[in-house]
This record gives structure tokens, sequence and C-alpha cells, in this order.
């Protein structure tokens, strides 16, 4: 497929992408490589594609000309999806070619179905096609919910304050897992907020929100050519996991993707068990090399870099990477980082439960923050609204609650720890 409007590859994103982690380096070019800037890594005689490995598939081709700057030098490029097709024929005189594999892609090819209704038949059986409706039709039910893509424009109060959530979701959900997340370190977020919100005003990226009330509760970060969506980050608040926000979530950006004419949303790069579940098709990304074969220096740097990739290939089909993330974040975050979840249970209420003995709680004070993913769980179960939700504190009962909806009453237990 021939990508037109790469936005990684834009000079929005190459120019914040180079502020934040190549200030000190200009941007280099190759007059055999069409559409790409380089920068030089600082030990070796090598040449890295700017935007490195924060794009989501890189476009290019090379064309058959005099070269006139390489000489002993390498270039790599990072994430080239084999998808593109890139053109990588037509090379000068001495320049050689190296493909290797990385990380597995995944994509949905969306041109092939009328709608998503289409697309829903023909990927989901009839009981997960009922699962994924009732999931958000009692979504709407017990909340005051609401779905908006941010493409084109965006209020800046609205974007700073979308993103301060986005920030939050992904580290409360990455803090459950126990795991790291390399959007979340500093210098990297720092670059997705500066240049995000350039790339929404140029229809470049995209923000899609799901609100309750005025919260953000999902959040995806996508990436927009003329017919590509590219998957970015995503996470939603995991308190409302009952919900399946994650599967809400993709409905509803399947939804924009077939009113908006996209032809291809494309997962990127990782294994998830949701991309193989609503993609059709998977495919490789690749890193890319050329190497001068006229130069030593060319052709050893080159041997390198290839078997080294390589190497790292080989520990992530072992998972050695996800064990890896897993140490990283018990190290970050010391010894005693082990999260007991909370236990609880709903009993039926006693008849004879006197009012005096209630004392009515503001559940959305910060002390009773804990209470939400028990309070979405109680709604979700017995399809209250949450406007109709109150709780109450039972006088004399250390960790028992009252939960009242507007049908349905129950006690809380929590046990003690």
């Amino acid at each position: 497929m021939l990508i037109k409007q790469n936005p990684f590859t834009s000079s929005t994103f190459v120019s914040k992408w180079m502020k934040h982690f190549n200030a000190n380096n200009r941007e280099i070019s190759f007059n055999f490589i069409k559409n790409l800037s380089f920068f030089k890594a600082s030990k070796f005689p090598l040449f890295i594609n700017s935007g490195k490995n924060l794009t989501k598939g890189i476009s290019y081709s090379a064309q058959e000309v005099e070269v006139t700057t390489f000489k002993n030098s390498t270039i790599l490029i990072y994430d080239v999806p084999k998808y593109f097709n890139n053109n990588t024929s037509n090379l000068p005189k001495n320049i050689k070619h190296y493909s290797i594999k990385q990380y597995p892609g995944y994509l949905t090819e969306l041109n092939k179905f009328k709608n998503l209704d289409g697309y829903l038949q023909a990927t989901f059986s009839k009981k997960s096609r009922a699962k994924l409706n009732r999931y958000q039709k009692r979504l709407e039910l017990c909340f005051e919910v609401h779905y908006k893509m941010y493409c084109g424009e965006i209020n800046r109060e609205d974007y700073d304050f979308i993103f301060k959530s986005f920030k939050g979701l992904l580290e409360k959900r990455f803090t459950e897992k126990q795991t790291t997340n390399n959007n979340l370190q500093a210098d990297e977020w720092a670059f997705y907020y500066d240049v995000t919100y350039l790339l929404i005003l140029e229809k470049k990226a995209a923000l899609f929100v799901i609100y309750e009330g005025k919260n953000p509760i999902g959040v995806t970060l996508n990436y927009l050519s003329e017919n590509i969506l590219f998957h970015g980050i995503t996470t939603f608040d995991i308190d409302y996991s009952k919900f399946h926000l994650g599967k809400i979530m993709l409905k509803n950006l399947f939804g924009w993707c077939f009113e908006n004419d996209i032809k291809i949303l494309d997962f990127s790069k990782g294994h998830f068990t949701y991309k193989t579940e609503w993609m059709t098709k998977k495919y490789d990304f690749e890193y890319h090399l050329y190497v001068n074969q006229s130069s030593i220096t060319s052709r050893t740097t080159g041997l390198i870099i290839k078997y080294f990739f390589k190497s790292k290939q080989f520990l992530r089909d072992k998972e050695v990477n996800e064990k890896l993330h897993q140490l990283t974040y018990k190290f970050s975050k010391g010894k005693n980082i082990v999260d007991k979840k909370l236990k609880y249970s709903f009993i039926e209420v006693e008849k004879n439960t006197p009012n005096t003995s209630l004392t009515k709680i503001d559940f959305y004070l910060d002390k009773f923050l804990f209470m939400k993913i028990i309070i979405n769980e109680f709604l979700f179960l017995n399809s209250e609204k949450l406007k109709c939700f109150e709780l109450y504190s039972i006088n004399n009962k250390e960790k028992t609650y009252l939960f009242k909806g507007d049908k349905t009453t129950k006690i809380l237990l929590i046990d003690k720890q």
C-alpha cells in the first residue's frame, strides 16, 4: 500500500521529535532515500531515521542515483510495516539493503466490509455481539456517557484536561498490572503532549474519548494518514472494568472509521489478545539497514547492528522483555509494591435495619475513592443508575456499608485485612 500522507514523516512530527530527543544535532538527508530525514548516532558512523522507535510505521522509497554523502556510514530505519510495500529495489551501486524482522503487527481491513454491522457479524459470534451490545447499553444506563473524537479542532483547555486525565488513567492501569510502560517515561510523555495538539489541528492525529459526565474514563491516541488510522496509546479507567470499556472503545472507534471512510485500522506493533480478536491480518514490522558494500567500516557496523536486533527478537520471542518490564517496575517501586486487592461481598439487607443506624456518605470524597470500583460493580450487576445511588455507613459496624439504588439495596461487607 502506498502511503501519501504519513503523519510520522510530517514536518510537525519530525521537528517536535528532534526538539525533544535530538536538539543538539541537525537533520540529515540522503539523496537516494526519499521522504526521510536522519540524525547521527553519538558513538558509531550510523544514521537513524528521525522519530526512531516512537512512530507507528515509516514509509519511504529508495532511488537509483549517484551517492555523494554515504561513504563509510550505515543507515538504520526503525519500524517499517511490511504491508507498506516501500520501494527498496532501486538502489545505487554498492548500496546493500537488509530487512530485519522485529515485532508482529496487526490490522483490520475495513475496506472489506460495508459497515460496522457487517464487520461485527463477520468477525464475532452472535453471542459475542450480544455481549458487546449489552456492555455498552449497561454503561449508558448506569452513567451519563458520551463519546467524542477530537480531529481537526480542539480547545486548548479541553486538550490539557484530557491529556492530564489520560496520563492519570494510564498510570493507574499499569500500577494495577505492576509493570512499566515506556510511554509514561517523562521524556516520551512530554513529546506526546507537545506534538499531539498540533497533529490534531492538522488532522494527522485524533483523540477518542469516552466521558462519564465531564470526566474521561477512556482515551485513545490515534494517528491518521489519508486512509489509515494508526491505533496509538490507549487506556481506560480500571474502576469500570465490569463494563468492558476497552471493547466499547474499540466498537465506537471502528464505527467512526467506517463513517469517515478509513480503509485500514492499524493496531501497530506488539502482541495483545484484543488485537488478535479484532484484526483481519497479521504482518511484520521490520528494521531496514543500508550498507555501503565498498566500505569495511559500513559493512562491519551493519553486521553488528543486524545481529544485535536479531538477538533482541530472539529474546522477545521468549517473552524476556515482558519479564524485564515487570522486574523494572519492582525495582523502581521498591520492595513493598504488592497492592492487596480489596476483598468484599454483598449480602441482603435485614428487614429491621433502622434508618437511625445509617450515616449518609459523600462517595466523591477522596477517602472513599477506593469504593468507586465496588459501586460500579453494584450498578452493573443491578442495572442501577449512578444518579440514583446513595451510600451509607452503618453505625457501630466497622467496614460495613449500605448500598442503595433506585430498585436494589444491599449491604457491603469489606473483609478485615
